[in-house]
């Protein structure tokens, strides 16, 4: 069954997120000598200029499927000068591409540690406890981002950094599969599960068609170290507060 509630909370924490993951790739721009996304308004907070319709559709489907909700998608690429960058044009780019994955995990963090530090009298009060939870499901959202997001398609962060990283001839045969990249991001996180679902309900235990559940596995064990030993519920019944079962 579905906790709407829970599912509620991840697609708030995404909407959240993505802004503060792409003002990551643009303040670090800014910063390296391009002005471009700060004169395209990427460097703001406002989710507006961010969003993603195909990337953001893909967190409501994670976020209400049966189970355990998964804060995954993707905002707008950030679109920088690699020629205006002060430190090159492929390290710059490469900075460019890291700074999102490295913002979403030092906020999920940072909230992690906040969630350690609540008092426990939170816990107890069935409608107080949404607190903790929502700042948990948050952090982990957060980590989720991080996570998901160097996976090398495009239009993920992980696209940028190995086309960087590869040699010229290579990062050309690469970049051919940027026009796919969404479509084989759909595919192996849904199309491939539903297939393997509808062909053997065994199959749908294959790790390949199970990433999103894996991704969210990490997430929540970073989470966990970060918050440490808390109060009755644990994390993982924090973040499943009240799920039908």
């Amino acid at each position: 069954m579905i906790n709407v509630l829970l599912a509620l909370m991840v697609v708030a924490s995404f909407l959240l997120a993505i802004p503060l993951h792409e003002c990551g790739h643009a303040l670090m721009a800014s910063w390296l000598g391009d002005k471009t996304p700060r004169s395209e308004g990427r460097l703001s907070l406002s989710l507006r200029p961010h969003i993603d319709p195909v990337g953001t559709l893909m967190c409501f489907i994670l976020a209400f499927q049966p189970g355990v909700p998964v804060g995954l998608g993707w905002g707008k690429p950030v679109k920088a000068d690699p020629w205006k960058m002060r430190v090159g044009a492929n390290p710059g780019i490469l900075l460019v591409a890291l700074a999102g994955p490295i913002m979403s995990l030092l906020v999920g963090l940072v909230i992690a540690l906040l969630v350690r530090f609540i008092p426990a009298s939170l816990y107890v009060e069935p409608f107080l406890i949404r607190i903790p939870q929502f700042l948990a499901v948050f952090a982990c959202v957060n980590i989720c981002l991080a996570i998901f997001n160097l996976f090398p398609l495009y239009p993920l962060d992980g696209y940028q950094i190995l086309y960087t990283l590869l040699p010229s001839r290579q990062a050309v045969q690469f970049a051919k599969s940027a026009t796919y990249g969404p479509l084989i991001i759909l595919g192996i996180f849904f199309l491939l599960p539903f297939l393997a679902q509808l062909a053997a309900p065994s199959l749908a235990s294959f790790p390949l068609f199970r990433l999103p559940f894996y991704i969210w596995l990490g997430a929540i064990s970073l989470v966990g170290l970060a918050t440490g030993q808390l109060p009755d519920p644990g994390l993982l019944q924090l973040y499943l507060y009240n799920i039908p079962h």
